[in-house]
């Protein structure tokens, strides 16, 4: 086999810095887009991007030469720098330092792209951090509980 080829779906959330809702409605309408231009900058092709006012999620393929780790410093940095100069009033914005990754079967691909979708509707009755500790029980990973709440 002459090529090396790979279809491994990610679904990556983050969060603001303490989780600040900074992100307007009119602020995500812009970001999102912008969110998926980078991934599909670095050949990551983004299936959706969105999220609410405090934090973003991302279903996207990774690409075969590109980590995890090395597509979320390239999104946070390149994102937290537009933001800063997209509105002053968000000149010290900060994303906050972890993330959660998640491997999605191309099966349920399409469950994950609703369920970014609902992002809004989602939050008027569940928050981050429920959401967050829900996801983590769903995939089965272990976490330290200081910083779910911190």
């Amino acid at each position: 086999m002459p090529q090396s080829l790979s279809r491994v779906l990610v679904h990556l959330v983050f969060s603001t810095k303490n989780r600040e809702p900074v992100l307007s409605a009119t602020l995500q309408a812009e970001l999102h887009p912008y969110l998926a231009g980078i991934l599909d900058r670095i050949d990551c092709p983004s299936l959706r991007t969105g999220g609410v006012e405090d934090h973003v999620h991302m279903l996207f393929g990774l690409s075969r030469t590109k980590t995890i780790a090395d597509v979320v410093e390239t999104v946070k940095t390149a994102s937290s720098k537009w933001l800063k100069a997209r509105d002053p009033r968000l000149a010290g914005f900060h994303w906050q330092a972890g993330y959660a990754a998640f491997s999605v079967s191309q099966s349920d691909a399409e469950k994950v792209v609703d369920y970014i979708a609902g992002q809004a509707e989602h939050h008027r009755k569940r928050t981050f951090q429920e959401e967050y500790r829900l996801l983590l029980a769903k995939y089965h990973v272990a976490f330290d509980e200081q910083y779910v709440w911190d």
